[in-house]
């Protein structure tokens, strides 16, 4: 199970594994004051297209798509976490206001995704004509 929650919010025990999926450290926030088993600042979305976002350069669905380019492009950022995700609960920590526009979500939506992908089949997935990710389906 995959779960995505705001940094400053308090960690509860069924949150499971406790990933920070940000680029940057949540502002305010001392390090020991954010219970979390992992920062995996390489699942952040670059900066430019993060400022993107938050500047209104880019909306929320192209955004979107930039990512899980990106995220198709760097499976080894993220394989772990959809190993643990099939094992028990992760919850991806971000400091975003926007709790239904942010790179957590999209990530969150990539790993339920891959889970369903890896449930449906034993072969390896190749993300080449994925809709979104530079090719288009037949």
């Amino acid at each position: 199970m995959i779960r995505c929650k705001r940094a400053y919010e308090p960690a509860a025990p069924d949150d499971g594994y406790r990933v920070l999926v940000d680029g940057l450290w949540p502002r305010g926030l001392k390090k020991a004051d954010l219970p979390h088993d992992a920062w995996l600042r390489d699942l952040a979305p670059e900066t430019d297209l993060r400022k993107a976002l938050h500047q209104g350069e880019v909306d929320y669905p192209a955004f979107r798509q930039r990512y899980r380019k990106a995220l198709a492009a760097h499976p080894e950022h993220w394989w772990g976490l959809v190993d643990r995700a099939a094992k028990g609960t992760v919850t991806l920590l971000y400091a975003a206001r926007d709790e239904t526009h942010n790179n957590a979500r999209v990530l969150a939506e990539w790993l339920e995704e891959e889970l369903e992908r890896r449930a449906d089949s034993s072969s390896p997935v190749c993300y080449a004509g994925e809709r979104g990710l530079g090719g288009e389906m037949p």
